[in-house]
């Protein structure tokens, strides 16, 4: 997966349609979620399109999600989401910004407000799975 920094060198260059083009792009290369795990469980409340985010495990202390929409847009969101924590420390996830890592996206002026109303949703399950990894690490 590519990372939030890389992505946003290529979204900061682009424009309108092409930044939807980005999203659906990402959203593509998402490392593909079994069915068998789009369950209720793993349904974020609040989406306008059906998300999910599964904590896939952990390599040592490092957070791996998998994640998946039923709309394009949407799972280019999701994509740029899961980028900002993928693969890092379960500490600096509980402890990032993830808003503010996805503000220079400036979404909610790029996307309709029923595209990115989920944002925050996805954002607390993934600081909240985070955080409780990073507890038990602690014990």
């Amino acid at each position: 997966m590519r990372s939030l920094t890389d992505i946003l060198e290529e979204y900061e260059f682009l424009e309108g349609d092409e930044r939807y083009g980005l999203l659906i792009e990402l959203g593509r290369d998402l490392e593909p979620m079994p069915d068998a795990l789009k369950t209720d469980a793993t349904l974020v409340r609040g989406c306008s399109a059906a998300v999910w985010v599964y904590p896939a495990g952990h390599d040592g202390d490092r957070l791996h999600f998998l994640a998946d929409s039923n709309a394009a847009i949407t799972k280019g969101i999701v994509a740029l989401v899961i980028a900002a924590v993928q693969d890092k420390p379960a500490a600096e996830v509980a402890a990032m910004d993830v808003t503010g890592a996805l503000a220079p996206f400036d979404l909610k002026n790029q996307l309709s407000s029923n595209r990115t109303q989920g944002v925050p949703n996805m954002i607390a399950l993934v600081k909240e799975h985070a955080a409780r990894l990073a507890a038990a690490g602690e014990d």
